[in-house]
């Protein structure tokens, strides 16, 4: 614990169990608040959204067994965020391993497809410097989680706790990029006509916001940061896509060069254009080089964000051109068709009817938050609104996790406006973190889109098999705000435009965790063209 203390760690989120119950006890002296949570795999999500919207690492402390594997599925989304997380398990006694002990499992081999690392440590004293090696290596390079396990026989052991490491033992390790290199970068892409930055998961924090505006100042080129599983058809991107489609030059920032870049391949990109990249993992170039083969015409091997300051600082200064000033208007535009959206449904609302009254809201507070999570409500929530922070489901494409960001997210930033909008379906993940934001006094407004059905499924179904094929994927029309409600929360129905933005005041104003019941036109989520 003094270890974690050290890292600059405020909160751990958690939900108790035998294994971990030496440092449930240790918490006490060491200044760590825990936020006892109702799910484990919330604990994670919760973790993930505080290291994304604070840059510490977001620490997640479950029990052993299933305690873990409750826990394990989450670490996908943080991992395709690229957010530095650590969970923490309790673990058997590592001197009862392969007797039958209580609750053995073979957690590191679990963990380890979902995470940078799983490690396990085999002494007491062992355990204080493996957190700071387990932090490291989340916060280095391409950051991501780590899972630690916590052997029962270790938590009892005795050591010296003067050996505790100080600060600098969690510094990430650097990766720099080198200034020839960096030249050479900037000389390829001004030589274009229509040069692109595509920037990975880590330029959408605020943080990296700020470096990729920095970076697009110093160059003049446009930095488009991405994060959505749409990739390309993300709409909270407007028509990236045919600026995208017209690049002769492109670097990959920190992005991987996969489904949501649809490889790199026609028609998504020109078929002359060349490619430039910046990662953290050789495996990445190596990847971006076979699917482009001789178009890949450099790479170098460095932490991105580093090389975006470092890419920043020996530009030559840029005039605004007009092709930056396209791509910004790109991104920028939506269908004026949006303007006077209604929906086809007596007592339903056209998702923008339901979701462009909370921008108001959002605007209010330098330091609001919108949480964005769930299929297709999902999808035209990050086209409707923006903040000054933002957490969503990722390029993992996972949904569930967006009760659980809201409660970290108003943690992270209290007294701000945290917004968080979601389907029905995602609802019903982790309702039960109601109770976690009740019991903590976190007040956040959930506007749950409530179209009783799977919809991004039903889409599928109606797109790729017909309309009388579409089985499976109904829900109940779910009173979410008396569930809400159930947990000592807000909650409200609103089924018109006009109810929508005074309900939404009404819940902000009741110092609650609250919920709006929205019922929603089902419809697919936008693709935005530009004519």
């Amino acid at each position: 614990m003094q270890a974690i203390a050290s890292a600059g760690v405020r909160r751990i989120f958690t939900l108790s169990g035998n294994h971990i119950m030496p440092v449930f006890d240790a918490a006490l002296d060491a200044g760590i608040g825990l936020i006892h949570v109702r799910h484990e795999a919330a604990a994670v999500h919760m973790a993930d959204a505080w290291s994304r919207l604070t840059g510490e690492p977001g620490i997640a402390l479950v029990t052993g067994g299933p305690g873990h594997a409750n826990a394990v599925g989450a670490l996908y989304t943080a991992a395709m965020a690229e957010a530095p997380v650590l969970l923490l398990s309790g673990h058997a006694p590592n001197n009862q391993l392969g007797t039958g002990a209580f609750q053995e499992m073979r957690q590191a081999e679990i963990a380890a497809p979902l995470s940078k690392a799983a490690l396990t440590s085999a002494r007491a004293e062992d355990l204080a410097g493996d957190f700071a090696r387990a932090v490291r290596l989340a916060r280095s390079g391409r950051p991501g989680p780590v899972q630690f396990n916590l052997p029962v026989d270790c938590l009892e052991g005795e050591i010296d706790v003067a050996q505790a490491p100080d600060a600098a033992a969690f510094a990430a390790e650097p990766m720099p990029l080198a200034r020839g290199v960096a030249e050479d970068l900037l000389k390829r892409l001004t030589n274009a006509k229509r040069p692109l930055i595509l920037a990975g998961p880590v330029f959408v924090t605020r943080t990296g916001r700020e470096i990729a505006a920095a970076l697009q100042a110093a160059t003049g080129i446009p930095v488009v940061g991405m994060e959505s599983p749409r990739g390309l058809g993300d709409p909270s991107l407007g028509a990236i896509a045919q600026m995208v489609a017209q690049a002769d030059c492109i670097l990959l920032l920190g992005k991987r060069l996969d489904f949501t870049l649809k490889f790199g391949q026609p028609p998504a990109f020109a078929p002359t254009c060349e490619f430039l990249q910046i990662d953290a993992e050789a495996d990445e170039i190596a990847r971006t080089r076979r699917a482009v083969g001789d178009r890949l015409l450099a790479s170098a091997l460095a932490e991105p964000s580093s090389a975006a300051q470092t890419l920043a600082q020996h530009a030559r200064p840029a005039a605004q051109s007009g092709w930056l000033n396209d791509v910004k208007s790109a991104i920028a535009y939506r269908p004026a068709a949006w303007d006077t959206a209604t929906s086809n449904q007596s007592g339903r609302l056209h998702p923008v009817q339901a979701l462009r009254p909370l921008q108001a809201l959002l605007d209010r507070h330098p330091e609001s938050v919108f949480v964005s999570d769930g299929g297709e409500i999902g999808q035209w929530a990050q086209a409707c609104l923006t903040a000054p922070n933002r957490v969503i489901n990722g390029v993992a494409g996972s949904i569930g996790a967006g009760l659980p960001f809201a409660v970290a997210a108003s943690l992270a930033k209290p007294g701000a406006p945290v917004i968080a909008v979601m389907g029905d379906g995602t609802f019903g993940f982790h309702p039960a973190e109601m109770d976690t934001a009740v019991r903590y006094k976190l007040p956040f407004l959930c506007v749950v889109g409530n179209d009783a059905r799977w919809n991004a499924e039903y889409q599928i179904q109606l797109r790729d098999y017909g309309s009388n094929r579409l089985h499976s994927c109904e829900l109940l029309p779910t009173r979410y705000d008396n569930v809400a409600a159930a947990f000592g929360g807000h909650g409200a129905l609103v089924t018109s435009a006009a109810e929508l933005l005074p309900a939404a005041e009404r819940a902000l104003a009741s110092g609650l965790p609250a919920c709006l019941n929205v019922m929603i036109e089902g419809l697919a989520a936008p693709t935005v063209v530009r004519p």
